[in-house]
């Protein structure tokens, strides 16, 4: 099935992505998956949920093949290929090559497309896999939502799901996957990936980082949360120059914060995450400390209503 490919896109566990061209001219992204039993599995699942998305924020699904036991996927082709090549690929210039404001857009562009899945389809679709290399961008920068191998979908109306096994990446995966006693699961795993990817695309550097020189910097929020609770007017100023976009890189910043809350119930909507993002800094709440642990968090939350109530997101509000 591969034989006619010559430009390799990528390769991972799910098999391997090849840049094609159609017949009539169309370049497109042919992903061909093993043959594992777990790829059959994330075949019909991605056939199932991206041929009913339709949404600039969502990769288009062209179409599928099966021969035999190969099975292929093809989307279409995303020259500027993910957003990972652009916050973490080890050199400082094209680390740079996105300007502050172009990382803010894509991001916007991102909590849309998160919106779209949760709110805007016959059925409810939670992703479960939102991480720099699942976001490809376009010849525009366009950010475009990839990979539903691992998605899940559920009615409208109903907003939690049960899953057998945890699912995701780590450094992305939502805590209630791991705790089932801080929440059930829920679109609100999505919210907290976002979150995650958010910092990132702030910072460009990796959340978890078990090479950091401090200790305090291994878990990156933290390090974050407390720069910005001290109103520091930049959490990384060798990359924020202009006033206009430190502001923008503040309002990602403070918005992942709310995004990584340790319980669901704290985390905003997305539809709540685009309204933060498109409106004023200046309005924006520090929320509490990001917690990795529940225990963490209980203490977390004395200590904050000790000092000062802090407003949180409940879920009768989103």
């Amino acid at each position: 099935m591969s034989k006619g490919f010559k430009i390799k896109l990528g390769e991972g566990g799910f098999g391997t992505v090849y840049k094609g061209k159609l017949r009539s001219g169309y370049f497109v992204a042919v992903k061909i998956l093993g043959k594992s039993n777990t790829n059959w599995k994330d075949f019909i699942n991605e056939v199932a949920t991206v041929g009913r998305i339709h949404h600039v924020n969502v990769v288009r699904l062209v179409g599928f093949c099966v021969e035999g036991s190969k099975r292929a996927l093809v989307y279409d082709y995303m020259p500027k290929g993910s957003l990972n090549n652009y916050i973490f690929s080890g050199d400082q210039k094209i680390n740079d090559s996105l300007s502050n404001l172009e990382i803010f857009n894509i991001s916007l562009g991102i909590a849309r497309g998160i919106t779209y899945l949760h709110d805007g389809c016959e059925m409810k679709i939670l992703h479960f896999d939102i991480k720099p290399h699942n976001i490809l961008l376009d010849e525009k920068l366009t950010p475009k939502i990839s990979d539903f191998g691992l998605a899940r979908l559920c009615p409208l109306e109903k907003n939690t799901v049960s899953l057998t096994a945890v699912r995701g990446t780590t450094g992305y995966i939502a805590p209630e996957l791991f705790y089932k006693n801080i929440g059930r699961v829920s679109y609100k795993a999505d919210v907290y990936s976002f979150g995650m990817l958010l910092m990132e695309m702030a910072s460009r550097r990796r959340n978890l980082d078990a090479e950091a020189e401090h200790s305090s910097q291994i878990y990156f929020p933290l390090w974050v949360y407390d720069q910005v609770n001290k109103k520091k007017e930049s959490v990384q100023e060798d990359i924020i120059t202009e006033e206009q976009e430190d502001k923008l890189m503040k309002k990602m910043i403070i918005v992942a914060l709310w995004c990584i809350q340790l319980n669901p119930s704290d985390r905003p909507s997305m539809h709540n995450v685009i309204e933060m993002l498109e409106g004023d800094v200046e309005c924006l709440e520090i929320p509490p400390k990001p917690s990795l642990y529940p225990q963490e968090s209980y203490n977390n939350r004395e200590a904050t209503t000790e000092e000062e109530a802090s407003t949180s997101f409940s879920e009768n509000s989103l």
